[in-house]
């Protein structure tokens, strides 16, 4: 075995791991927690290059309003979609965009990029 063979074997070996660890393996996710001001929670999403914190936690019979913090201008993520809410908003029109969440009952609201290829979710606990 010659060494351009040795390493190729390395690299495909290396890919194969990466691979695997990209779609078997445990990877954690940052959870947002709200802040509470004057009786209203507020939590806040960093959209740039995707959601973060994707999850945002909030506290039930708290009424609640999640702020989109506009960071990445690409066509992907101008638009939040809240499907369950009706709710479909551009965030390209200014810096910060403020959606209300129902807070009455324990609940999960998934939301998506306009392309639904970024996703994220705020949890009523």
């Amino acid at each position: 075995m010659n060494i351009s063979q040795l390493l190729v074997l390395i690299v495909g070996l290396l890919a194969i791991a990466f691979i695997l660890w990209w779609f078997l393996g445990k990877h954690t996710e940052a959870v947002g927690q709200s802040t509470v001001v004057n009786d209203v929670q507020n939590a806040t999403i960093v959209v740039d290059g995707g959601y973060s914190p994707a999850t945002v936690v909030l506290k039930k019979g708290v009424p609640a309003e999640v702020n989109f913090e506009m960071h990445d201008s690409t066509a992907c993520l101008s638009h939040v979609v809240f499907e369950q809410l009706g709710v479909n908003k551009d965030l390209t029109k200014q810096k910060v965009t403020s959606i209300k969440i129902p807070t009455d009952k324990k609940e999960t609201f998934n939301f998506a990029c306009g392309m639904d290829m970024f996703h994220g979710k705020v949890v009523v606990k």
